[in-house]
């Protein structure tokens, strides 16, 4: 029962020391201040527990038939995600720098990610990171799915293929 007790006030303590460092303004939150590593580990947990548990969409057939992988090219490049992540030939904007989290460069994180992940986080954003939610933008499912089919193909994609894929 001791043990019990014991448990329960240092639970209380630790609660209460969390609550007065982030509600007390000890918890730096400028871009300019990278996160504890505990955080930083714990903010990108929930992120993909979130995305896994919300992302139930499934790719439609002939999603990433080749002309829907250029389409997802010339979205990618005509909705702005080359801003932030750049592309084939395509460097990053220098503002992208300043954001926390850093933008992924998206050629090391699509091959880990399902097709149903990605659809979830270019429709809806991930909050607190700077990734627009597409779908609160209009953006239709067709166009976001080819975005993905595009996405799946972009550590293989050319400079010169995706100058093409992209030209008015």
């Amino acid at each position: 029962m001791r043990l019990l007790a014991l448990i329960g006030f240092l639970g209380l303590v630790v609660a209460v020391a969390a609550a007065g460092y982030f509600f007390g303004g000890f918890y730096n939150v400028a871009a300019t201040q990278a996160d504890p590593p505990p955080v930083a580990w714990a903010l990108i947990k929930v992120r993909m527990a979130s995305v896994d548990r919300h992302a139930t969409d499934r790719p439609p057939a002939g999603y990433d038939t080749p002309d829907k992988v250029q389409a997802g090219a010339k979205a990618y490049m005509t909705r702005g995600c080359t801003n932030c992540h750049g592309g084939p030939g395509v460097e990053w904007q220098k503002f992208s720098e300043g954001l926390r989290p850093d933008p992924p460069d998206l050629k090391e994180v699509v091959p880990n990610r399902e097709p149903r992940h990605l659809f979830w986080v270019v429709k809806n954003g991930i909050n607190m990171t700077g990734m627009p939610s597409f779908g609160a933008t209009g953006m239709e499912d067709g166009e976001i799915w080819s975005l993905v089919a595009f996405l799946k193909k972009l550590p293989e994609v050319s400079d010169a293929d995706f100058k093409a894929w992209t030209a008015k």
